[in-house]
């Protein structure tokens, strides 16, 4: 088990070493389309769940044209939700292509990644279809708007929701909560680790 987790752990270093300096080929075109808001407050609101109690349940639109409920892991899968403020947005378009590094991590972890934000349906099929296949779900948190992200205390007063991830086993108990700075992707060995320690 010990040999597993270093394992994990340097390919984690490595898979960071690789997403800091390649991430994804973005075409100039999508580039170009890109909003930078500049530095925003690195966070802005308070959290109303914690580590050891049920994640709140929810069920919301993906891209996909399905609905996807939390519930429906329950005792199936881990899951890891990723929030991100808002579409076509520099570091968001930098986060969630960057899993797809990783989806074997995932994968060896029996774990899925929903990832959520409060933008429409629309323009997220937008902005997915240009950052290129995404292995989760991208689900829409936009109506009632961003009713998910007040829930689990992570909806910022701009409408937007904070860059925050929450790891639930296979019960539906919150095992992680970080709410990141707005203006930085999360470190992903520090979610590796989240994920291994699943295991134990």
């Amino acid at each position: 088990m010990k040999k597993d987790g270093k394992l994990i752990a340097t390919a984690a270093i490595v898979l960071v070493l690789l997403w800091s300096t390649t991430v994804f080929a973005i075409s100039d075109a999508f580039r170009q389309n890109i909003y930078n808001p500049g530095l925003l407050k690195p966070t802005d609101s308070v959290l109303k769940v914690t580590v050891g109690e049920y994640a709140p349940d929810f069920s919301l639109p993906a891209v996909s044209g399905e609905k996807i409920s939390l519930s429906q892991y329950r005792g199936k899968k881990n899951v890891v939700l990723s929030f991100v403020p808002a579409a076509w947005t520099p570091v968001c378009s930098d986060q969630w292509p960057g899993y797809n590094i990783v989806k074997d991590i995932f994968d060896r972890h029996d774990a899925v990644l929903l990832g959520i934000t409060v933008d429409n349906i629309p323009t997220l099929f937008a902005w997915t279809n240009q950052m290129g296949a995404l292995w989760f779900p991208v689900l829409s948190d936009f109506w009632p708007h961003g009713a998910v992200a007040g829930r689990y205390g992570v909806l910022r007063s701009d409408g937007t929701s904070e860059r925050a991830l929450f790891v639930i086993d296979k019960k539906g108990i919150i095992r992680y909560i970080l709410v990141n700075d707005i203006n930085k992707r999360p470190r992903l060995e520090k979610l590796v680790k989240e994920l291994t320690g699943l295991q134990k």
